[in-house]
C-alpha cells in the first residue's frame, strides 16, 4: 500500500480533536480500543479492520464521520447515542462537501513506493476507513476527480507491473484537480481489466508480499471510476465486473501474504459488488476465495458453507472446471473438519468434473487452474486429515506437472511435498525438498510458503543427523525471511 501525502485548502474547516469519542476510550490504548470495536463488529456481523492508527485519526478529527460499517458498530457499542454523541460531525454535514469544493481546492499529490516500510505505514485503509459505498466519507482525496482517474490509468497495471519488484513513484499536478469529472468508458473499462491480469501474472511469477500495498492505490481508483458513471450499461457492466475481480485479486494478495482481515473485507466488498450487479460468476469467484481463506484460518464449516454457496451460484456459468475448483474448495472445509467420508465424495466430485475438460464458459481468472492445482489442493486435503504418503505423492506430482511460468505455484507446491515427507517419516527427502523451496524464494515473496517451510523445519530439528537435513536447517535459519502470522 502506497504512503500518499495530500494537501488541500480548506480554511473553513479547521481540524477539530474528537475529545468525546476521545473520553469513551478511557484508560484503554488505542490498540486495545481498536480490539474491542473489532469485537463488537463481530458481534453484530461487520467485519471491521481498526487499529490504533484509526483511533488516532478519529481523535485527532481527520475522520469527521465514519463510513456506515464503522456508524453501525459504533452504535451497538454506545446503545442510546447518536453519532453527535459520540464526537462526529452528522452525516449531513459532510454530504458532497468534496464534490462542492472539488474546482476550487488545489492537490498535490505523490506517491512514492520506495518509501514503504510497512503495511500500514503513511498508508490509508482501503476498506474500514475509506469505504468506496460511501460518498460521505471525510478523507480529503476528491475519489470522483480526474486525480485518481488518473492514478489508476498511470498506476493501476503500470504501477503493480513496474514493481516487478522496483521502486514506482506517481505524481499528479494540481491541474488535474481542476478539470470536471469525466464519465468513464470504454478505455478505462479497458485499462482496468488489464490491471487485473498484471497483477494476477506477476503473484503467478513472484508472490503476493511485494504487491500488496502497491496494488491499493489502482483498487481506490476503479471505484471511483463506478462513482463517476458512464452511459452505455456495457461499460457499466465491464467496470463493475472488474472492479470487483480487482477486489478479489487484491484480496488474494493480502491472503497469501498472510493479511487473513484485509483479505476477508476485499472478498466481501466483491461479493457485495457482483451482487448488485447480479454477475453469478463474479460472485461465485467471490464465495471461491472466501471458503479459501476460511479453511487457511481455521474455519472449515464456514469453508464449506461458502464453497456450497459458490457452487449454488456458479450453475449458470455452465463450467465444469469452475465448479471442479468449488468442489475442491468444499472439500477442503471438509477436511478441516476431520470428515474423511465428505472429504472423499467432494474430490470424487472435483475429479469427475475436471475430466470433462475445458469450455468457453471458463472464467479467465481460472488460468491456473489445470492438473497441478488439482493434484496440489488433494495434497493439501490428504495433509490436513494426517494422510502424509497420500498428500506426498500428490504434491510431488503437482509440482512436477506444474507449467514452469507459475512459479509461485511451483514453490507452495514443493514447500507442501517437503511438510508431507517430513511429518511422514522421510526426513532426508523433505530435507532435499526443502532446498529446491529455498532456491525458489529467492524469486517468489510468500509469506504462506516461508510459514510453511519454517513448520518444516521445526519439524525436521529433531532429524538433524540424517543425510541433509543439517544443511537445510542452516541454510533456512540464514535465510531471510518475514513471516507473518495472523
Amino acid at each position: 500500500m502506497a504512503s500518499s501525502a495530500v494537501t488541500s485548502s480548506q480554511p473553513n474547516r479547521p481540524t477539530r480533536p474528537n475529545l468525546a469519542f476521545r473520553q469513551l476510550r478511557g484508560q484503554r490504548s488505542p490498540s486495545e480500543f481498536a480490539a474491542a470495536i473489532r469485537r463488537a463488529g463481530l458481534e453484530i456481523g461487520e467485519q471491521v479492520s481498526c487499529d490504533a492508527r484509526y483511533i488516532g485519526r478519529v481523535e485527532a478529527g481527520e475522520i469527521r464521520c465514519p463510513n456506515y460499517a464503522y456508524e453501525r458498530v459504533f452504535l451497538h457499542m454506545f446503545p442510546g447515542r447518536t453519532l453527535t454523541d459520540l464526537g462526529f460531525a452528522p452525516r449531513s454535514s459532510v454530504r458532497g462537501r468534496r464534490a462542492r469544493g472539488i474546482e476550487n481546492a488545489p492537490l498535490t499529490c505523490t506517491t512514492n513506493l520506495t518509501n514503504v516500510t510497512s503495511e500500514t505505514s503513511g498508508a490509508s485503509e482501503p476498506y474500514d476507513t475509506q469505504n468506496p459505498y460511501d460518498p460521505y466519507h471525510p478523507h480529503d482525496t476528491y475519489e470522483e476527480s480526474d486525480v485518481l482517474r488518473r492514478a489508476f490509468m498511470t498506476g493501476g497495471g503500470a504501477t503493480v507491473a513496474a514493481a516487478s519488484l522496483g521502486p514506482v513513484g506517481l505524481a499528479f499536478d494540481a491541474a488535474a484537480a481542476q478539470r470536471p469529472v469525466r464519465r468513464a468508458g470504454a478505455s478505462d473499462a479497458g485499462a482496468l481489466e488489464e490491471a487485473v491480469r498484471r497483477i494476477r501474472l506477476l503473484d503467478d511469477r513472484h508472490g503476493a508480499d511485494g504487491l500488496y500495498r502497491r496494488a491499493a492505490a489502482p483498487l481506490r481508483a476503479a471505484y471511483a471510476l463506478l462513482d463517476a458513471g458512464t452511459t452505455r450499461q456495457t461499460t457499466a457492466d465491464r467496470l463493475y465486473s472488474g472492479a470487483g475481480e480487482l477486489a478479489i485479486s487484491v484480496g488474494w494478495l493480502a491472503h497469501d501474504s498472510g493479511r487473513f482481515d484485509d483479505a476477508r473485507s476485499h472478498y466481501a466488498e466483491a461479493l457485495a459488488t457482483a451482487r448488485m450487479t447480479g454477475d453469478p460468476g463474479l460472485e461465485a469467484h467471490a464465495f471461491c476465495n472466501t471458503a479459501f481463506l476460511a479453511r487457511d484460518a481455521g474455519r472449515p464449516r464456514e469453508a464449506v458453507r461458502a464453497a456450497q454457496a459458490a457452487q449454488r451460484v456458479a450453475r449458470p456459468v455452465g463450467s465444469a472446471r469452475l465448479m471442479s475448483l468449488l468442489a475442491l474448495r468444499e472439500a477442503g472445509g471438509w477436511a478441516g473438519l476431520a470428515d474423511r467420508v465428505g472429504c472423499e465424495q467432494a474430490l470424487a466430485r472435483a475429479q469427475a468434473l475436471f475430466e470433462r475438460g475445458p469450455s468457453d464458459a471458463d472464467p479467465e481468472w481460472m488460468s491456473f487452474y489445470g492438473e497441478a492445482e488439482l493434484e496440489g489442493l488433494e495434497a493439501q486435503c490428504w495433509s490436513t486429515l494426517g494422510d502424509w504418503p497420500r498428500a506426498a505423492r500428490h504434491a510431488r506430482r503437482a509440482a512436477e506437472l506444474q507449467d514452469p511460468h507459475f512459479t509461485r505455484n511451483i514453490a507452495l507446491y514443493t514447500a507442501e511435498l517437503a511438510d508431507d515427507l517430513a511429518r511422514g517419516g522421510r526426513p532426508d527427502e523433505a530435507a532435499v525438498a526443502g532446498m529446491r523451496v529455498l532456491d525458489l524464494l529467492e524469486e517468489v515473496q510468500s509469506s504462506r510458503v516461508q510459514t510453511m517451510l519454517a513448520a518444516t523445519a521445526r519439524v525436521l530439528l529433531p532429524h538433524r543427523r540424517a543425510s541433509g537435513v543439517s544443511a537445510f536447517l542452516d541454510r533456512h535459519a540464514a535465510s531471510p525471511r518475514s513471516t507473518r502470522t495472523t
